[in-house]
């Protein structure tokens, strides 16, 4: 008895690196095979589900229960998970789900009013001093490179000439990790600040959403080592 090949759907699987970041709650799936973004050196990053109106990808992420956010690359992904939860229950949902999008095709990544709105953003940028030119091509030349292998990415979003302040937004893995205060005060602020007398000082800012968002999560952690403390000095029922 022979088998109509109608009957056999081939189905094509990509292969995905993951690579750990700094921080133990963010994972880097790299795609070499397929690009993940249609943009070239731009990232965009979501902290809710919200935020992710404009991702297809990104809003079927968030439905895995414990995807705290998620950064999309041009050939990578970075996810921050919740800190209850384990990679190796995460990880293999994470790549099956990337894999069947990005096989399927049948949705964009990003809408195209996100892609539009990246490039308006772009095009009112070209009019800047040459001293935020200076600043800006310092951080994409040698800073962004070695935040991005880190799962992460970094935001220009101002400078005040008056105070010499330049306003950042650390996004990806670097935005949680414990070390991100150093990584942007004795890493970046130097930087910037051996190569560019006129900066004085590095801000990190946060949206609304996710200023929101830290002080819930922060209520909720404390919560629950509360719980944990109080359920702990509770004595065991005696015999």
């Amino acid at each position: 008895m022979m088998l109509s090949t109608r009957n056999i759907i081939a189905k094509r699987l990509f292969s995905f690196k993951t690579l750990p970041t700094p921080n133990p709650d963010a994972l880097k799936f790299i795609s070499p095979e397929c690009p993940i973004l249609p943009i070239p050196n731009k990232t965009f990053e979501f902290n809710s589900t919200f935020q992710a109106m404009h991702s297809p990808l990104a809003l079927k992420l968030f439905q895995i229960p414990g995807v705290r956010s998620v950064m999309l690359g041009q050939d990578f992904l970075t996810v921050n998970k919740q800190d209850y939860i384990n990679w190796a229950n995460l990880r293999p949902e994470v790549v099956e789900l990337m894999d069947q999008f990005l096989t399927n095709k049948k949705e964009p990544v990003i809408t195209k009013e996100l892609i539009a709105e990246s490039e308006r953003e772009a095009a009112e940028q070209e009019d800047e001093s040459e001293l935020v030119s200076m600043i800006k091509e310092l951080i994409e030349t040698k800073i962004r490179p070695a935040i991005q292998d880190d799962g992460g990415d970094i935001e220009y979003k101002g400078f005040d000439e008056e105070t010499g302040k330049v306003f950042l937004k650390l996004q990806g893995a670097c935005k949680t990790c414990s070390s991100s205060e150093d990584t942007l005060k004795h890493g970046i602020e130097s930087m910037l600040m051996h190569y560019i007398e006129e900066v004085s000082e590095v801000v990190q800012i946060l949206d609304p959403e996710e200023e929101i968002a830290l002080k819930e999560f922060d209520r909720l952690e404390q919560s629950l080592k509360a719980k944990k403390a109080a359920s702990e000095e509770v004595p065991p029922p005696s015999l």
